[in-house]
């Protein structure tokens, strides 16, 4: 990276990113799309060199929605228009309070988010965008002087390494990237806080326009009355394309506005804008072949069940792997099953769980690929993912083998292999231990992937070591573990390590420490910092852990003194951690660079030791538990 090329407001040279240099490689992986036809016709300018006064959005939001151009990924911009509709959302992919042009303190740089496998990433770019004949070539927002969708597609595209590699994609990836929760697509075949997009995987009849694949958002969709009494359901669509390309009976003047009350068909007229048109519940179901929700997420970061409205406030992740010849065992046809990767999922009170399995997106070899006109969805999906499935079986006795309880029907799975980045079980658990297993189709296909639970009530997730061990002891008390999203601001939260007066700019994390019993016992708390930076261009971080005095504010952070326990010396690494005992009270995390004004994002996780009281449910199991020197698990 460099500062180079033109000057910003205030004299100093613009920010132009060599990583993801303005030429061939930003634009180009294999050559293998339509866009290849741009070789030699694309030049890069900043927004100010496109128009007279640029800003990220246009007074009028209903403009800011997306306007897609010649690259294939409307299934990206479909999540886009969800970002609109969640401002915390939007703030945390696109960091608010960034210069813009005008301001003397802009460079010609943006920062945006997105979530990867487990934690928010930070991605830099400078602002010189794809242009053909002066005008911008890709995405756009509908405003010509709005340029956050621009912005935002050009940071993932330099997450996936190109522009060429968002062609052709699947919605439910974009709005887990976009989001950090999940997502589900559903076949048409067998409220609006959700984001809902639809897709056709061939030209329906009423869109003519319309390729072998493309996607398209939900806006909105309601049950009207219509004049004989009945109730019709219509839903309100928008193609990123920006043109109406449907020809039903709710286009226009179309037969099927008579059917409703004429000032409420009028109210419903006027919502539509650029690019927008209405149909109704039998429309939709006969053009469309999928559909695709993503799970609301509350401002305090908790995803919101689209099946109850729960809010799942109890979450846990764990990082696995499928190795050829050692964990690789394939699908539930396969003798070699039992050898997969296995986890306890402990369910403490009956509640809404969702588990779901994310492998790891794998980028074929483009060095070797024969060049084809155009890649849709599913040849894309299954270049990059393995056939994936989840099952889960609840353990009820203190002895079994786990070959014969492999072969028992599950209580919840993810039903056939798909070739999807996620996969997602639903279901309401009694209190009791869960036997999860992710498994691959083919036996020896090698993948990472995530564990992620979602719960309403407190679970744990642990994993299963090899050989298998009894049902997980519970002497250790349970652990219940938050999550945290900050930042490091220059010249404002990036106040470096204690060698620094600057060191209490940084942001903190207050927490409270309750239970006294849990000190007798070891270590009752553990944190991870992890920093959202690349691998090649990490800060060194730490972290400290300050307690306040019985009766002092915890808005102020106790300068004098010592920190209670320390993750340092600080480290060049994506991940630092600290397990320690704490006695009973109130304590706040610092984490920090070395350096002061080192810019970044980071996640912090606290998980802390609390010991519940047993149910009279669970009386039984729990002594059962207790005698876990007796317990076995035979795997023949």
């Amino acid at each position: 990276m460099k500062e180079a090329g033109r000057k910003g407001s205030g004299g100093e040279a613009l920010f132009e990113d060599l990583n993801f240099p303005s030429d061939d490689k930003a634009l180009f992986s294999d050559s293998s799309t339509p866009i290849t036809t741009l070789q030699g016709e694309v030049t890069w300018r900043r927004p100010q060199e496109i128009c007279q006064s640029p800003a990220l959005f246009p007074d009028n939001i209903t403009l800011g929605h997306a306007k897609q151009g010649l690259l294939g990924d409307c299934w990206f911009l479909c999540a886009c228009s969800f970002l609109l509709k969640n401002r915390h959302l939007l703030n945390k992919v696109l960091p608010p309070d960034q210069p813009l042009w005008g301001d003397i303190r802009y460079r010609g740089s943006f920062r945006f988010c997105f979530w990867q496998l487990g934690h928010w990433t930070e991605v830099t770019i400078d602002d010189r965008l794809p242009c053909v004949n002066s005008t911008l070539c890709f995405s756009r927002c509908h405003s010509p002087t709005a340029f956050w969708v621009a912005l935002l597609e050009k940071a993932y595209a330099k997450l996936h390494g190109s522009y060429e590699r968002l062609w052709a994609g699947q919605v439910s990836e974009a709005l887990v990237d976009l989001s950090g929760g999940l997502a589900e697509r559903w076949s048409l075949g067998d409220e609006d806080e959700c984001a809902v997009s639809c897709s056709t995987h061939s030209s329906p009849g009423g869109a003519s326009e319309l390729g072998q694949y493309h996607a398209l958002t939900v806006m909105e969709w309601l049950d009207v009355k219509t004049v004989s009494g009945s109730k019709q359901l219509l839903l309100r669509i928008r193609n990123p394309w920006g043109r109406c390309c449907w020809g039903g009976a709710w286009i226009g003047s179309g037969a099927g506005w008579s059917s409703i009350d004429l000032a409420f068909a009028s109210d419903l007229q006027a919502r539509v804008a650029e690019g927008e048109f209405w149909l109704d519940e039998t429309e939709f179901l006969s053009h469309f072949d999928d559909v695709t929700v993503g799970y609301p997420i509350s401002e305090d970061g908790h995803l919101k069940s689209i099946y109850t409205g729960n809010l799942l406030t109890h979450y846990h992740q764990l990082a696995g792997r499928w190795m050829e010849g050692h964990s690789a065992g394939g699908s539930r046809n396969c003798s070699s099953y039992g050898s997969n990767p296995k986890f306890w999922l402990k369910v403490c009170e009956r509640g809404e769980v969702l588990v779901s399995l994310l492998q790891h997106r794998k980028w074929r070899n483009t060095e070797n690929c024969t060049q084809t006109p155009f890649e849709d969805s599913k040849n894309t999906t299954h270049q990059h993912y393995q056939a994936i499935a989840l099952h889960m079986w609840k353990v009820e006795k203190r002895r079994f083998n786990l070959s014969r309880m492999l072969n028992k029907p599950t209580c919840a799975s993810s039903h056939c292999h798909a070739y999807e980045r996620e996969v997602v079980l639903h279901q309401q658990l009694e209190p009791g231990f869960y036997l999860l297993v992710p498994s691959t189709y083919q036996p020896g296909a090698e993948a990472r992937f995530l564990i992620r639970g979602f719960s309403s009530s407190p679970t744990s997730l642990s994993a299963l070591k090899s050989p298998a061990p009894s049902l997980p002891s519970t002497t250790d008390g349970e652990w219940e573990t938050s999550y945290f999203q900050g930042s490091w601001v220059e010249g404002r939260t990036a106040g470096g390590s204690r060698n620094f007066l600057s060191h209490w700019q940084n942001p903190c994390f207050p927490f409270t420490v309750c239970d006294e019993s849990a000190v007798t016992s070891g270590v009752n708390v553990r944190i991870t910092l992890h920093q959202s930076r690349p691998d090649t261009d990490l800060h060194p971080i730490g972290f400290h852990i300050y307690k306040f005095s019985e009766g002092e504010s915890q808005q102020t952070i106790p300068r004098d003194e010592d920190p209670a326990a320390s993750c340092v010396p600080h480290c060049f690494t994506q991940d630092v951690s600290l397990a320690c005992c704490l006695s009973p009270g109130a304590y706040t995390i610092v984490p920090s660079t070395y350096q002061p004004d080192c810019s970044g994002s980071f996640t912090l996780s606290l998980a802390r030791r609390i010991h519940r009281k047993v149910v009279k449910s669970q009386e039984r199991l729990g002594r059962a538990i207790q005698e876990i020197s007796h317990i076995s698990v035979m795997q023949s």
